[in-house]
């Protein structure tokens, strides 16, 4: 959790509002659910504690699931918007790695 508010932090640094934190489906948890401009972001959120531990924190099994959870969601959040899958990777003293549209397959 202290990820996803760190997380949230960054993205509100860079622009973005946070419309929702946590949100649970049938299909999965979306970390943050963010929106700036036109575009909505589904974003998936990974800690470790080495940065060389960030290049295997996400694969495409949790894409997939953070995927199809922002399938059900979009209606929701994102009517009329631009979607994507977002995640950011956070190491201790490194800034937060924020990979846009990390799931090209929704």
């Amino acid at each position: 959790r202290r990820g996803e508010r760190i997380a949230g932090w960054w993205l509100r640094l860079k622009g973005w509002r946070i419309l929702a934190r946590r949100v649970r489906t049938k299909a999965g948890e979306v970390d943050l659910i963010a929106r700036r401009g036109n575009v909505v972001a589904f974003v998936e959120v990974k800690t470790r504690a080495t940065t060389a531990d960030l290049d295997h924190a996400i694969d495409e099994r949790r894409l997939a699931r953070v995927a199809a959870a922002a399938e059900i969601l979009a209606p929701t959040y994102a009517d009329g918007c631009d979607v994507r899958i977002d995640v950011i990777l956070l190491a201790p003293r490194t800034p937060p790695r924020h990979i846009e549209n990390a799931w090209i397959g929704y």
